[in-house]
């Protein structure tokens, strides 16, 4: 983040924060409490945390790995068609959920341009109407720390309709992938400002529950599993 969009944040939250104190009425002693609240808040201070390694795309493969997501490397974007059609033909799933192994379905708009049919794929750059088996996504970022892929929703990020076929492919690209969660906080306050998301999610590995016997179950509210392309 720049010292300059800093600087400019910082003012535009004073002047209007100080709008809001004087239409309330609070002063002198109040007033300074306020904006010693207001400074803590600003510095965003974080508490105790583990170490990162310099690799950060490698520490969040493995714990995106840990939360039982699968995950290969690319060199390059034109290579993600074929690597979906490849992991897509090598799913193994029981005879009941057949229909989840298919070469058909739906990608976020900035993936349209790719060579779909090339690789024998039928992908549709639309939001999921569903009963798609298979969504592809990109990702705001990712955080190194808890192997997480960050969703910010937006008109060009249908996060809310993507998510939901039985297979989840996220693209993420090496160079967005951040230490934790503080960090990934701070690139979209740098990158949107006061154009705050209406929503921020957080995915870690395919969706599950424990909610019958303690038994967990895959598949429960979302995607049956997580594939993620690390691009770089």
């Amino acid at each position: 983040m720049s010292d300059d969009l800093l600087a400019g944040n910082a003012a535009a939250r004073a002047a209007i924060l100080g709008r809001v104190r004087r239409a309330l009425g609070v002063v002198g002693e109040d007033a300074a409490r306020h904006a010693n609240a207001e400074r803590y808040v600003a510095e965003h201070r974080a508490g105790p945390r583990p170490a990162m390694p310099a690799d950060l795309g490698e520490r969040f493969a493995q714990r995106a790995r840990e939360m039982a997501s699968t995950v290969e490397r690319l060199a390059s974007r034109d290579q993600i068609p074929h690597a979906v059609a490849r992991y897509v033909d090598n799913l193994v799933v029981p005879a009941s959920l057949a229909e989840q192994k298919t070469r058909t379905g739906v990608c976020w708009p900035e993936f349209a341009d790719l060579d779909w049919a090339g690789a024998g794929l039928a992908i549709e750059p639309r939001p999921t109407q569903g009963h798609d088996r298979l969504g592809i996504t990109g990702c705001f970022c990712a955080l190194a720390e808890t192997g997480t892929l960050v969703f910010t929703s937006g008109a060009d990020t249908p996060t809310g309709t993507m998510l939901l076929p039985d297979t989840h492919i996220a693209v993420v690209r090496a160079d967005r992938v951040v230490s934790g969660m503080e960090e990934g906080f701070a690139l979209v306050r740098a990158e949107r400002g006061h154009d705050w998301p209406r929503a921020i999610n957080h995915v870690s590995g395919p969706s599950r529950t424990g909610d019958i016997e303690q038994t967990i179950v895959l598949g429960a509210h979302g995607p049956y599993r997580v594939h993620i392309l690390l691009l770089g």
